[in-house]
């Protein structure tokens, strides 16, 4: 697979695609809908908090949530601003102009709000609205990608009914469990997975010919494809293109690999790869969002390292040469 075989327009007519968005808008939908549900059910002095979770979208210390509070006089809603969140995942100014947009109002102007954006208004305003807030603004992919907590005016936990897809605060040890109860295919769970790392809405992932799903990395592309029997994601890279194979290079190779907690450098037809497996049976979404950080990392460290000592040509290194190959007698077969 080389630059050119990757399109430049996302495939956004691709049939598994399209049926991928209309079981996210769906999810989206019934999440609305039990919330506005919920929420009325909260004993007065309540609050029902919702926040994408960070170990499966990669935000780190980053948190992106909304609390909804029950009072006698009706329900209100505050949203995190960039107060409360670190440099690096700060809303911009189109983020910022969207939450005006939806009806929240800045920081500090409702009563009560402080450093948060504010929202009041019947329950079914305040589902709409907060719906599109942790879906288009905050970037969640899918329900299932958000945990809720309900808790009293002492701060102790209330019971509440499930939340559509939305996972409740006590199944969460570390990871996310596996997405078995919303009717998706292997296939599917790995876009939102991919959406949600990328920031991105799962229609419009970049989709080649193969159905690899591309996601650059500097001057690397790392590659996301998904396997049926077995079930299986590779995570993998081009690494360097158009290389001479020599016992040199089988060896740094080899050596970078047994020094790697995970995946595998190897070296076929002229292109160096990199390769990290990830199970889909049973499928760990942090499982693959961890296999893809470190892919990225990795091959746009190493197509940069490896193209300075053995030449080559690296996916988006424009110019890029071969060095002079080595000496015959160095020249080996292909490293399987």
């Amino acid at each position: 697979m080389m630059a050119a075989d990757l399109p430049e327009a996302e495939l956004l007519d691709e049939p598994t695609t399209a049926d991928l968005g209309a079981k996210v808008t769906e999810a989206w939908r019934q999440f609305a809908r039990t919330l506005a549900a919920t929420v009325p059910e909260l004993p007065v002095g309540a609050h029902l908090d919702l926040t994408l979770d960070p170990t499966a979208s990669g935000t780190g210390s980053a948190v992106y949530g909304v609390s909804v509070e029950r009072h006698e006089e009706g329900i209100s809603a505050l949203a995190v601003s960039n107060a409360n969140l670190p440099e690096g995942y700060r809303l911009d100014r189109a983020a910022v102009a969207a939450m005006v947009a939806l009806g929240w109002s800045p920081p500090g102007v409702l009563s009560g709000s402080g450093e948060s954006f504010g929202l009041e208004g019947d329950v079914n305003k305040l589902a709409t609205v907060i719906t599109r807030t942790l879906r288009d603004v905050y970037g969640a992919p899918h329900p299932a990608f958000l945990v809720y907590a309900a808790r009293g005016e002492d701060d102790e936990a209330l019971p509440i009914n499930q939340l559509a897809l939305a996972r409740h605060e006590s199944t969460m040890e570390g990871s996310l469990p596996p997405i078995e109860a919303q009717g998706l295919d292997l296939a599917d769970k790995v876009r939102l997975v991919v959406a949600t790392l990328t920031k991105t809405d799962p229609s419009e992932l970049r989709v080649d010919g193969d159905g690899d799903i591309g996601i650059r990395a500097g001057s690397a592309m790392v590659f996301v494809r998904v396997r049926d029997n077995p079930p299986l994601i590779d995570v993998f890279s081009p690494v360097l293109t158009e290389i001479e194979p020599s016992e040199k290079l089988f060896a740094k190779l080899s050596e970078l690999t047994n020094r790697m907690p995970i995946g595998r450098l190897y070296c076929t037809s002229g292109t160096v790869w990199a390769s990290v497996p990830v199970f889909g049976r049973d499928f760990q979404p942090t499982h693959l969002s961890l296999a893809i950080q470190v892919m990225t990392g990795l091959a746009d460290e190493l197509d940069d390292r490896l193209h300075g000592e053995f030449g080559g040509k690296r996916f988006f290194g424009e110019g890029d040469k071969p060095d002079a190959p080595p000496n015959a007698e160095e020249r080996i077969g292909q490293y399987l």
